[in-house]
């Protein structure tokens, strides 16, 4: 029991002392742990899309191994249309959906689905068959042959570069970053 005011006031001043250092500690505490929780929450979503972008990565490696054939970037391409080289660009994509509304100029458009192929199947390809497909590609094993779709997730140019191995071409590549790489870059498209 606190017999004077004197007394009450050295304790107040006392406690309040052990609050102010207690006080600081808490602060210096938070200040410490903060930036690993404010980097958590700002940067989570970067990390998040980092484990998305190593998932794309990895499937288009592995397709690109199974499939048997080569990549070729937005400016690989723009360098091959430019040389005029001995080159035929396919579009994968469906004609009225997305042919017809914009490609890449000089390509041609052969449909492919989006999930694997393994067996040609007319129904997902708008109902053209591999002699169909064969005869776009022509008689030249050798001809350079590009495919593409619309963007690195999607499937289409895979299945169509795979069949073009599987038919027995040899210089095929497939353009992963599609029509939205393309356009990224600046580069016009083609529409009818």
């Amino acid at each position: 029991m606190i017999k004077n005011k004197a007394s009450l006031h050295a304790l107040s001043f006392r406690r309040a002392g052990r609050s102010f250092w207690l006080n600081l500690f808490i602060l210096a505490s938070a200040l410490l742990v903060l930036p690993f929780s404010a980097n958590a929450a700002l940067f989570g979503g970067k990390f998040k899309a980092e484990v998305e972008t190593e998932q794309v990565a990895i499937k288009l490696h592995n397709d690109t191994l199974a499939g048997g054939y080569q990549l070729i970037d937005t400016n690989g391409l723009k360098t091959l249309i430019e040389q005029n080289t001995n080159v035929m660009i396919v579009d994968a994509m469906p004609f009225k959906d997305s042919y017809k509304k914009e490609h890449i100029p000089s390509a041609k458009q052969f449909e492919f689905p989006i999930p694997d192929m393994p067996k040609w199947d007319p129904a997902l390809t708008d109902q053209q068959t591999v002699e169909e497909f064969t005869q776009l590609l022509g008689e030249d094993k050798a001809k350079t042959l590009v495919f593409y779709c619309g963007f690195v997730k999607c499937g289409r140019s895979h299945n169509a570069a795979a069949w073009a191995v599987k038919l027995g071409y040899t210089n095929v590549y497939r353009y992963p970053g599609g029509i939205f790489a393309w356009k990224g870059a600046g580069f016009k498209t083609s529409s009818l």
